[in-house]
């Protein structure tokens, strides 16, 4: 299967050396010209994955166009992005969806988005615990890809497999979107831990307590539970919420030092999508009596209508009942 992949930022880039490992040219579209010319000049992506040497095998394009002699996209877009840029690429094509986010305005996962922007074309899903530099650098990754096609789910399978990057198939992709999605705007209240010096019991708090609401929101969306469970889920929601090289962390440790979530989100060039996703989850979750205390706090950090202080007080003064 000829290989291209849509995004040029740090995971797509990453996503493309992945699949030129075995020396399979790989189609890179980017949307900076800037990128573009870096990568087919040097072999370097610079902006978004600095200290990478590239595969000769990467090509990069600016055209849309050029992504129609493929047999399978990686669609690494920003999850708000996802509908117009899925507008405009070729029909028909199997899609492997690697963005993570549910989408503003609609609620609707990235598979859903998918689906309606192109009708025609067989869809999958890829989540789990990934760092762009580290799968670039080829250290040990394990990931699940969701698809309801088991045939389709095998062949996606082994073409983007190598010695130390394994796909786990599955054909919850409901199950492995929400883990996706869900744990960025987890990320968020732990790094708001980080930066408040609120001590590593509180780290493990959240990340359990936000594990309990994520499985209640996935089960009431139709997702197994051990999908939620599993690399997509829990394995995701672990890496992202102990590390600064998670983008959402590092933006709830700014919030949780006293930065104002306007200006820490106008000074970055990559997406942190959970603070996209948090507002739309807290509505989909109340429209589905789903209790998410700590996607609601997150909310009130990002809209600040609260401040650090209230929020920290009304989740520790929640009333006492069972795990």
């Amino acid at each position: 299967m000829k290989a291209g992949v849509i995004g040029a930022g740090a995971w797509g880039t990453a996503l493309a050396q992945l699949l030129a490992g075995d020396g399979q040219d790989v189609l890179l579209w980017a949307l900076e010209p800037e990128v573009v010319d870096a990568i087919n000049e040097a072999q370097q992506n610079p902006l978004y994955l600095p200290g990478i040497p590239l595969s000769p095998a990467i090509r990069a394009t600016g055209f849309m166009a050029d992504l129609a002699a493929c047999d399978l996209l990686l669609v690494v877009s920003p999850a708000q992005h996802l509908r117009k840029v899925l507008a405009q690429a070729p029909a028909g094509v199997p899609l492997l969806l690697c963005s993570k986010g549910i989408e503003a305005g609609t609620g609707l996962l990235m598979s859903e988005v998918a689906q309606e922007a192109q009708p025609a074309s067989p869809i999958a899903v890829l989540s789990g615990p990934t760092f762009a530099h580290e799968v670039a650098r080829g250290l040990p990754t394990a990931i699940t890809l969701a698809c309801e096609d088991k045939a389709l789910g095998q062949r996606l399978a082994a073409r983007i497999a190598r010695p130390s990057f394994r796909p786990y198939l599955s054909d919850d992709v409901i199950g492995a979107e929400i883990g996706g999605a869900v744990k960025n705007v987890l990320a968020i209240a732990c790094g708001v831990a980080e930066g408040a010096g609120l001590g590593l019991n509180a780290r493990a708090a959240l990340i359990s307590r936000g594990f309990a609401e994520m499985t209640r929101f996935g089960l009431a969306r139709g997702a197994r539970a051990e999908t939620l469970g599993g690399l997509s889920g829990l394995g995701d929601l672990v890496l992202t919420c102990s590390s600064t090289n998670s983008r959402n962390f590092s933006l709830g440790k700014g919030l949780g030092e006293g930065g104002s979530a306007a200006e820490l989100l106008s000074n970055r060039r990559t997406v942190a999508e959970g603070a996209h996703t948090a507002p739309v989850l807290r509505d989909a979750a109340r429209a589905a009596g789903v209790e998410m205390p700590v996607a609601e706090a997150v909310c009130a950090l990002l809209t600040e209508a609260a401040s650090l202080g209230q929020v920290i007080d009304a989740l520790l003064a929640r009333p006492l009942r069972p795990e």
